[in-house]
């Protein structure tokens, strides 16, 4: 069972009894960054946000069902206190214990359903081994947005809104990178720059933003595949080859993108590079 599954199965087993990342990761035989970034890969799910969702969707039933004491519902999902526990829920599906209890209807979307484990395991790919590069330093200058881990279908158009700066930057030609930096793994999110790489970055536009990144080790892993099934190779590297590999993967640094002339937008085909910096 690779460790995605495992990370499902303890927490469904686990997650009344207020269990944290540390303690999974550590039941799970992972680092808790791997856990972390492996998990969102091969799922779409922060494990955090996952954990809560099971947490509050098992105490929205309890609710409907008429649970006596919601002080006992909030124990039991692992919050502190009455207050705690209705803020949480409430900014989960917008009504209050009270209400759900009192025959208020949950949004059933909103309701976070057991992963299968089958599901999470699909579709895993056989990774070439990756090329060790050392590179840097690089200044990137690009176009930044913030995305949640599930919710990446704009980084196709951000890549259209950048194309006008493209040629204006005094760029090294052939090359384009997107930069993943900045994950937050506590609200699931991340900083996705597509951009391109400067000798110097000169009368930058208001608009774009400038990332250094300096001397280090990089794995260079392909991507052969369409673009489409990008998440596949990415679920690859975090939930297979990584954790097993004895190279550590530097999670305070940025990973990026890597295109080429090869690569045609149009069609979404020509393949890339995923480079994954390591420590040295």
């Amino acid at each position: 069972m690779r460790f995605v599954g495992k990370v499902i199965w303890y927490i469904e087993t686990n997650f009344r009894k207020g269990v944290g990342l540390d303690e999974i990761a550590a039941a799970c035989g992972v680092s808790r960054f791997h856990m972390c970034r492996g998990f969102a890969a091969a799922t779409g799910y922060p494990v955090i946000e996952y954990l809560r969702g099971r947490r509050l969707t098992e105490a929205a039933r309890q609710l409907a069902a008429g649970a006596p004491s919601i002080l006992d519902v909030a124990l039991e999902a692992g919050y502190g206190s009455h207050e705690a526990f209705t803020r949480a829920f409430r900014d989960r599906f917008g009504l209050t214990p009270e209400t759900v209890r009192d025959g208020g209807a949950v949004d059933q979307t909103l309701l976070v359903e057991p992963i299968r484990m089958e599901r999470a395991e699909e579709k895993t790919i056989e990774l070439s081994e990756p090329r060790r590069e050392r590179s840097g330093p690089l200044t990137i200058v690009g176009l930044s947005r913030r995305y949640k881990y599930r919710e990446v279908g704009g980084i196709p158009a951000q890549w259209v809104d950048f194309q006008p700066f493209e040629g204006t930057l005094g760029e090294r030609k052939g090359l384009w990178y997107g930069v993943c930096d900045g994950f937050n793994e506590t609200e699931g999110t991340f900083r996705y720059t597509c951009g391109v790489a400067v000798d110097a970055a000169n009368d930058v536009p208001p608009e774009l933003e400038i990332i250094e990144l300096p001397v280090r080790t990089y794995l260079a892993f392909a991507h052969k595949g369409h673009i489409s099934e990008l998440r596949h190779t990415m679920n690859a590297i975090w939930g297979q080859y990584l954790p097993a590999s004895p190279d550590q993967a530097d999670g305070a640094a940025p990973m990026f993108e890597l295109y080429d002339e090869k690569f045609d937008a149009k069609t979404g085909r020509g393949g890339l590079e995923i480079w994954i910096p390591i420590k040295d």
